[in-house]
């Protein structure tokens, strides 16, 4: 009997906190007359209003959380409650706790089962989305290392991204300089009308490039015109092309979808774009490599002709005033004036100092012929102990004139050694003729040769002379002359040692001197 209350939502006004704590306690409430028990007049309408006389009440509990109350109701009449009947209410509710554990544990179960089952998609798909694009992205690192032809790399990458991405269509599109154009420089498609070649400027879409040239991913939805031209819904991704250096272009992928790119599709793009940037900087740098590789070639070519004319030019007067002299020379002499004594000495003045001059020239062009790197070596196997002696022997009679001695010391047993000539006899020319210059009288020059652990090694030493110390490391600068207190007793222009050093270079040996001991030692190592 009574009212049915299934579904009923009942507001009570004076069930308060104070009586929620209370059940949450195991608080239970048996009342046998509602009219009996002291409740407040609000209690008695809401009771009287659904028919209730007695009821017993019984906290459902899931721990110490309050879950619902278990209400036993008389009707009609009052009613005492019985031990028995309190106990088996409460029995009743306690299984109904448990229940209710078991049915939300149950669900939480269930929920877990439909999440693992979700997030083992997820991971198969990224894993199907890995297999699918790794071997795009290694295709494209290995043509980059292995191809500098930019054009078959980067439209060969566009169309193996539409193919794995299924996309009607991918472009690459190129800033000019300043980034006020964009051109579709490269594409793939497979429905869409064709852009390439297609430019527009950047200003009049900033919508667009705004994010882009802020090296930023965009995605977007566009209407566009179709090949039976209706109007097509392109789902459509931009990213930018950059490294280190700025930005260069950026990736367009579309497709006729209206769902946004998966996120391995947007990282795919992504390696893509950073193997375009790699591309598209080496080609450039290509391009300015061959650039300057032509432009070397045409200095190269136009130093080897100004140094032929420079040869030329400089080397003419003097020649032509050496025939004058000699003419004169010649005409004096049948002339009977020869024997004027003031004659013979301007005429062995202007011999002389046309030697010089000459000598002076030879040494520039010489060290400018070896600063421009302009003529190539000529290697040939020489035998040291039959060569040197015919280059020092026409030295042995101006060191005797001078009162010195000019020693040859070189062992029976020597390797021979693969070199440039004319350098070689130029090296020990002006070693021998420095030599000869500096060494006083009563002194000994000597030339040495040796082999020391798979090197041959020439040295020329004077005795009687000492470079001071803090010289030493200016002796090979061109135009360098050690001070002494009269600077005319000794000639030259301070050019044959930096010419000496420039050709030992030249054929791939070195040099170093020493003084010590009133002994300078000029020592060539040949590897």
């Amino acid at each position: 009997s009574g009212c049915p209350l299934l579904g009923t939502i009942i507001k009570d006004p004076c069930l308060t906190e104070k009586h929620i704590e209370g059940y949450k306690r195991g608080y239970i409430q048996a009342m046998e007359d509602i009219f009996a028990a002291g409740l407040a007049p609000c209690d008695i309408d809401v009771l009287a209003s659904v028919q209730v006389r007695a009821k017993l009440v019984v906290p459902i509990l899931l721990a110490q959380d309050l879950w619902g109350l278990l209400i036993a109701q008389q009707c009609h009449q009052p009613r005492q409650w019985q031990k028995t009947e309190i106990d088996l209410l409460q029995q009743l509710a306690d299984q109904l706790g448990i229940a209710v554990q078991q049915a939300q544990l149950q669900k939480q179960i269930e929920c877990l089962k439909v999440q693992q089952q979700l997030q083992l998609q997820k991971q198969t798909t990224e894993l199907q989305y890995f297999l699918n694009f790794e071997p795009v992205v290694r295709r494209m690192t290995e043509q980059i290392c292995d191809n500098l032809d930019e054009t078959q790399v980067l439209q060969t990458a566009m169309q193996e991204l539409a193919q794995i991405l299924q996309a009607d269509c991918c472009q690459i599109e190129l800033y000019s300089d300043d980034q006020t154009i964009a051109t579709v420089a490269y594409e793939y498609t497979t429905t869409l009308p064709r852009c390439q070649g297609l430019t527009r400027r950047v200003a009049e879409f900033p919508e667009i490039y705004h994010s882009l040239l802020q090296k930023q991913l965009t995605q977007s939805m566009e209407i566009v015109p179709g090949w039976n031209l209706k109007l097509s819904v392109v789902a459509q991704m931009a990213c930018p092309i950059f490294d280190a250096q700025g930005i260069l272009g950026n990736i367009w992928v579309k497709t006729e979808a209206q769902a946004a790119f998966h996120e391995f599709e947007v990282k795919l793009v992504q390696q893509v774009a950073n193997e375009c940037a790699i591309a598209l900087r080496r080609a450039r740098l290509c391009e300015v490599i061959q650039t300057q590789a032509s432009e070397l070639a045409k200095l190269e070519h136009l130093k080897h002709e100004f140094l032929r004319s420079l040869s030329h030019e400089l080397r003419t007067p003097i020649t032509s005033i050496n025939l004058a002299a000699q003419t004169l020379e010649s005409v004096l002499k049948q002339e009977e004036l020869f024997d004027i004594e003031l004659v013979t000495q301007l005429l062995h003045i202007l011999h002389k100092e046309c030697g010089r001059e000459s000598k002076l020239i030879n040494d520039l062009l010489t060290l400018t012929y070896l600063e421009a790197e302009a003529e190539p070596l000529t290697l040939i196997v020489i035998d040291l102990k039959t060569w040197l002696p015919s280059i020092i022997e026409p030295f042995r009679e101006l060191a005797h004139c001078q009162q010195q001695q000019l020693n040859l010391m070189i062992p029976n047993e020597l390797p021979p050694l693969e070199t440039d000539l004319t350098d070689l006899e130029r090296i020990l020319t002006e070693l021998l003729n420095n030599a000869c210059k500096f060494t006083p009288a009563g002194e000994s020059i000597t030339v040495l040769v040796s082999e020391v652990v798979d090197t041959i090694v020439l040295s020329v030493s004077n005795s009687g002379v000492e470079i001071p110390s803090h010289e030493l490391s200016h002796i090979f600068d061109p135009f360098y002359r050690i001070p002494n207190n009269d600077p005319w007793k000794y000639g030259g222009t301070g050019l044959g040692l930096a010419l000496v050093r420039k050709l030992v270079k030249r054929i791939g040996a070195s040099i170093d001197v020493h003084s010590v001991s009133g002994k300078t030692i000029f020592t060539v190592k040949f590897p």
